[in-house]
């Protein structure tokens, strides 16, 4: 006993010998415990939580600049006493799109326009103030913009005589701030720096980013959404089945990047497959036109939602291409499949099922379903499953497009680094689909071979073999290439992010048939309605039953059918609403945004975004805040998994200034 605690001891002299690197004397040990304390004193920073995002980089952008409407909230706040509503609209704007706005207001006042700029300034900087009056001097410093950090810092401290509101008593000051803004214009400067001053505001005013799955597929531009991230201060990805599918891909699973190509291709992706990541579409187009030219592919028309600006691809190409890409994707499913007995899914091997005399596909059920399509000029009977040359020429293209592209790997890394697939933070847990159940609403128990997990052992084991897949580990089981595993959380029966008994592509393709093409949603998400369950989940994730929430994306609420967000007497919400523009004729709206602050939890409802018009006007819709809970106290850094890490240190820094004292450790001065 004795011999461990000298080692303890030892190791634990050895830590406080790394950290007396960093501070080597008691004043500077003591210095950082008076900045440390301070901060845990100051109130807790906003964190966002977004989910199903799909592509919709114009609308997600617009939320985060505008803090999902807080920015106008704050601007009401300080204005609405002294600013028309015209006038805090158009500052509001500001915030959201500058470049936009400056461009109308330019064309709105040609004769005042540098006047109004000047004046935008000063209001912008009591807005920029309001925004981060929660944080440390040093943190704001470090979101200022860098190419204007001293200017912004001396304004946002000249507020604290009122100047931004043309307030103040001392002239000398005031003078030297409108000096500051006077040299701006005389180096036609104005418009960079309500530009900077805007980006600014929406750094502080979203302190934590939280993105519940799914950035990919169905929009435009995941990769703009991805690129917006990286420079953003702190973000963290809950995996959703559309993101693990894409981390697939990138490992180069033929399975997942059929899937990916096909689904993009079927909602007219070009632009962001082309363009905006390198994938090489040319031969799967040779190919599906040379095998498919005298076939309609009516069942394979594309949805367009958004016109393609530089790779556009006919309505009839489209279709063929759409067709060739899924008939790839069902054999080589139905290999993976037969790789792993242990996923049982044999099920979902249809290929061979079809009887082409008859025109009906055999369920294992017995049932004989009339199919609607039997043109299948690569799928050879005798060995349905098998690539043809053609079809392996085209994958052996888009493998390398994906293999290789460095754009692309570099943001399935980022995905991959920032992600899990759930997280807990600051008392809530956040997952993209669900927790597989029981009818009865216990957990399900879950297994890929032997060993069987349920509830959060399950989610933790999955993360572990998705690590090691994209890792390519040699600790993967024997049977498993890289990716497979991704493929199954894409659809797989227990998946958690996917959360039904089956993915019916194939069904949808080429049948009518509503039972054949019906998927059935888990257990979970009737379960969740109830109370009991949603404590249960959180107290399975070690969570306070009582005071914890769960956050959850993945299933658009349908608002105007009546379905509402909130689950289990308001310890669950799920925050899919429909950003994506496929699923908002079913939503109602545009989307959700959860809101964890200082003084409040909510739930804010958005309209669909509206894109610039031709004449360069823009409508910016307000909105709709729900209170859920409103703090008896302010929450601060203290209170969070923050403060935990920031107390710990104070607790290390009283240890080394002891050691320092008792001289077991020497200061260096």
């Amino acid at each position: 006993m004795l011999l461990k605690e000298m080692r303890k001891e030892t190791m634990d002299i050895r830590g406080l010998r790394l950290l007396a690197k960093d501070f080597p004397s008691v004043r500077k040990a003591q210095a950082e415990i008076i900045n440390l304390n301070a901060i845990l004193s100051l109130p807790k920073g906003t964190e966002y939580f977004l989910s199903d995002l799909h592509g919709e980089a114009d609308a997600f952008i617009h939320m985060l600049k505008s803090a999902s409407g807080v920015i106008r909230r704050k601007i009401d706040e300080i204005y609405g006493d002294t600013l028309t509503d015209e006038e805090r609209g158009e500052l509001a704007a500001l915030v959201y799109d500058s470049k936009g706005e400056l461009r109308r207001q330019q064309k709105k006042r040609p004769d005042t326009f540098r006047v109004w700029c000047k004046e935008s300034i000063r209001r912008l900087i009591a807005v920029l103030d309001a925004v981060s009056e929660k944080y440390s001097r040093s943190k704001v410093r470090k979101r200022l913009h860098p190419d204007s950090v001293y200017i912004m810092d001396e304004l946002i401290n000249a507020d604290n005589v009122g100047w931004s509101r043309g307030g103040g008593d001392n002239g000398e000051r005031n003078e030297y701030y409108a000096s500051i803004i006077d040299t701006l214009e005389g180096c036609a400067l104005l418009e960079d720096f309500i530009g900077e001053i805007a980006e600014t505001i929406g750094r502080l005013a979203v302190d934590r980013l939280h993105v519940v799955g799914d950035i990919f597929d169905r929009g435009p531009r995941p990769d703009a959404i991805i690129d917006y991230l990286m420079v953003f201060h702190d973000t963290d990805f809950q995996w959703g089945n559309h993101d693990i599918v894409w981390l697939g891909a990138g490992v180069g699973n033929p399975a997942c990047i059929a899937n990916v190509v096909r689904l993009n291709i079927s909602y007219n992706n070009y632009d962001m497959l082309e363009i905006g990541y390198g994938v090489n579409l040319r031969p799967l187009a040779m190919f599906a036109a040379r095998e498919y030219a005298d076939d309609p592919c009516d069942a394979f028309r594309v949805k367009t939602l958004d016109e393609n600006k530089y790779a556009p691809v006919s309505d009839e190409l489209a279709a063929k291409m759409n067709k060739a890409i899924a008939i790839i994707q069902f054999k080589l499913e139905s290999r993976l499949i037969q790789r792993h007995p242990e996923y049982l899914m044999n099920g979902r091997l249809l290929l061979d099922k079809m009887d082409a005399e008859k025109g009906v596909l055999c369920l294992s059920d017995g049932r004989n379903i009339a199919m609607k399509d039997m043109h299948f000029p690569t799928v050879d009977p005798s060995d349905p499953f098998e690539l043809n040359e053609g079809e392996k020429a085209v994958m052996d293209a888009l493998t390398e497009s994906f293999i290789q592209n460095e754009k692309l790997q570099k943001h399935l890394r980022f995905i991959f680094e920032h992600g899990a697939m759930y997280k807990i933070v600051n008392g809530m847990l956040l997952y993209h689909g669900c927790i597989p159940m029981t009818e009865g609403g216990s957990f399900l128990a879950c297994g890929l071979g032997d060993e069987i997990r349920s509830g959060k052992a399950w989610l933790d084991y999955l993360d572990d073999l998705v690590r090691r897949s994209y890792m390519q580990s040699e600790m993967r089981p024997p049977n498993e290439q890289p990716g497979d595993i991704m493929w199954y959380l894409w659809c797989g029966p227990l998946s958690p992010l996917f959360g039904k008994d089956r993915m019916a592509t194939f069904e949808r393709c080429f049948t009518d048939d509503e039972e054949a093409r019906k998927e059935t949603l888990s257990p979970y998400y009737k379960n969740i309605e109830d109370e009991k369950t949603c404590k249960s989940i959180l107290a399975e994730f070690n969570l306070d039953p009582a005071r914890g929430y769960v956050v959850n994306g993945h299933v658009p609420v349908k608002i105007q059918a009546g379905e509402s967000p909130v689950k289990g007497g308001g310890r669950l919400f799920i925050i899919d609403g429909g950003i994506a523009k496929a699923y908002q004729k079913t939503t109602g709206i545009a989307g959700y945004t959860f809101i964890s602050s200082s003084n409040y939890i909510a739930l804010v409802e958005h309209m669909p975004y509206s894109p610039p018009a031709r004449d360069g006007t823009q409508e910016f819709h307000t909105p709709r805040f729900h209170l859920i809970e409103e703090m008896e106290r302010r929450v601060t850094v203290r209170d969070t998994d923050t403060g935990e890490e920031l107390e710990a240190q104070v607790h290390d820094l009283r240890a080394l200034i002891n050691a320092f004292r008792n001289g077991e450790i020497e200061e260096r001065h």
